[in-house]
């Protein structure tokens, strides 16, 4: 029993690192990162958050998450704010708005691919099945 389950384990890391080294690529090729895109999105998500709420959203550490917002400020694609006391709310730019558009696009075609062997029964199952467990756990879905 144990070793099927460290083989399922093994399977879902693949596939995640799979879908992750060809999501890097496609979003390259638009000039971002994975990590800079899900950091986007999550802005996007909750405009005026802050960098704790956005760290966990991105599940970083706020340091980490701090280091690449700094990046992203940088990059002229996210403004920081100061909100209620000594909160520093985060916003996309236009430019920012204008490449999470673009990783849309990619990450809609990247995924696509990914999972075009399974029917949409299947993804719709697996799909399922993921929030099932996501549930148990206590975390949130998207």
């Amino acid at each position: 029993m144990h070793r099927e389950l460290q083989v399922l384990g093994r399977a879902v890391k693949q596939v995640q690192y799979r879908q992750h080294r060809a999501l890097e690529s496609g979003l390259a090729a638009v000039g971002t990162t994975l990590a800079q895109w899900d950091a986007l999105r999550a802005i996007s998500r909750t405009p005026g958050a802050s960098a704790r709420a956005l760290a966990a959203a991105t599940f970083q550490s706020e340091q980490a998450f701090g280091t690449l917002a700094g990046r992203l400020v940088a990059q002229g694609l996210v403004e920081r704010r100061p909100g209620h006391g000594r909160r520093i709310e985060h916003h996309l730019t236009a430019s920012g708005e204008q490449t999470l558009k673009a990783g849309h696009g990619v990450a809609d075609e990247v995924l696509a691919a990914c999972y075009a062997p399974l029917p949409e029964e299947d993804r719709a199952t697996l799909l399922d099945l993921l929030r099932r467990l996501m549930a148990e756990d206590g975390a949130g879905t998207e």
